[in-house]
């Protein structure tokens, strides 16, 4: 779900006004469940933060039947530590066709950063300002299986499971600050 035009400025005016989450870097946290179109919203809104920095969950091997969290530590260390103290993070995003690990990719220290992601507004995090992006289970759901195939049906509605475990345990969607439909 790419950023209307209209909104682009007034986004990028409020990302720009918020004080810094990590380290000099203002964290804008995608989150909500499996096939919402947080992915697709997040490019669209890095691109409109002025090409700033863009990782996602996508970006690390976390299993079907893990923790929603399971990316989370390996993020703080490759990218947000660095961040915090104001160096360049050193991202090896996982690529899920090659089912293997790809050249090390230095995240700058920008003005912000796009996380997206399952969990990436969770209370934990250091984002500064926290989207929310839900749709219809349905629509959710096939938009997953036309993305990994059909023979991920049972993983994914485990997963989806384990995801809505996590947001009503950590209250995600009612801590958001932006909430809206993919």
């Amino acid at each position: 779900m790419p950023v209307p035009p209209i909104i682009r400025p007034a986004l990028a005016a409020r990302v720009a006004a918020l004080p810094p989450s990590c380290g000099p870097v203002r964290l804008v946290a995608v989150d909500g469940p499996s096939g919402a179109g947080k992915s697709t919203f997040a490019r669209a809104l890095a691109a409109a933060l002025g090409d700033v920095p863009l990782v996602g969950s996508d970006d690390f091997r976390v299993p079907w039947d893990a923790d929603p969290l399971t990316w989370w530590e390996p993020l703080r260390h490759a990218v947000l530590d660095p961040l915090a103290q104001g160096r360049p993070g050193l991202l090896r995003r996982y690529d899920w066709r090659r089912d293997a690990y790809g050249p090390a990719e230095r995240i700058p220290v920008a003005p912000a950063l796009v996380l997206d992601g399952v969990g990436a507004a969770w209370r934990g995090s250091p984002a500064a300002l926290r989207i929310w992006i839900d749709a219809p289970r349905a629509v959710r759901r096939a938009r997953a299986l036309a993305r990994d195939g059909a023979a991920h049906a049972a993983a994914w509605d485990g997963w989806a499971a384990r995801e809505a475990a996590h947001f009503a345990a950590d209250r995600t969607r009612e801590r958001a600050d932006i909430r809206l439909r993919g």
